[in-house]
């Protein structure tokens, strides 16, 4: 059998952020913020000690590191809670971006030249728009910023930048 090479494969010790709504985390100074996603995050997969993680972000903690945050769910699997050392195991999820069907749907009603347009973007531009989409708090808010993705990609812009809204 192969042994699995780990972008990341290092001992930590489970953190607490102070504070009313305390988080259990990791921070993981070793993987940088990615600058095409959204608030810097990085998706990831591998292991927490035996406990299998798929596609979570690691998201920025503010000091330029990024954190993994560490659910009752995990800890309870795991049995450990904030003090605890644990084993991480990290890959970069590197899956092909897989357009949403809803998604498509949205294409199939626009000019052609905006599903050209956004097949000609890189994968991770791909990625960070529909990441976009996703971050939406509601279905309004989801549907506002695939009217803003549409628009972009039928004017032909090819980067990505974020409509912050109070």
């Amino acid at each position: 059998m192969k042994k699995e090479k780990w972008l990341l494969e290092k001992e930590y010790i489970l953190e607490k952020f102070t504070g009313k709504a305390a988080w259990t985390y990791i921070e993981i100074p070793e993987i940088k913020p990615n600058k095409n996603m959204p608030f810097g995050w990085v998706i990831v997969n591998g292991f927490i000690d035996d406990f299998e993680l798929e596609k979570i972000k690691l998201m920025p903690k503010g000091n330029g590191n990024l954190f993994l945050a560490v659910n009752a769910k995990i800890r309870k699997n795991i049995k450990k809670e904030s003090g605890d050392s644990v084993i991480l195991k990290l890959n970069v999820a590197n899956a092909p971006t897989e357009i949403p069907k809803e998604i498509m749907e949205c294409f199939a009603n626009e000019p052609k030249k905006v599903y050209t347009n956004f097949l000609k973007l890189k994968k991770e531009q791909q990625q960070t728009f529909l990441n976009w989409i996703y971050t939406a708090k509601n279905e309004d808010k989801k549907a506002e910023i695939i009217i803003d993705m549409m628009d972009k990609l039928s004017r032909g812009e090819h980067f990505f930048t974020r409509k912050e809204k109070s």
